[in-house]
């Protein structure tokens, strides 16, 4: 499993958006985002 599908996976879990999620890390949702799909991990 990649990281990013881990990440997907745990926040599906706990019904929360990629915006909420971002919002609480302090960065864009766009980042969520590439993790999810693999695009970048910075």
């Amino acid at each position: 499993m990649k990281i990013g599908d881990k990440i997907n996976e745990l926040r599906k879990k706990q019904d929360i958006t990629q915006e909420k999620l971002a919002a609480y890390l302090n960065i864009s949702y766009q980042a969520i985002s590439k993790w999810e799909n693999g695009g970048s991990y910075s």
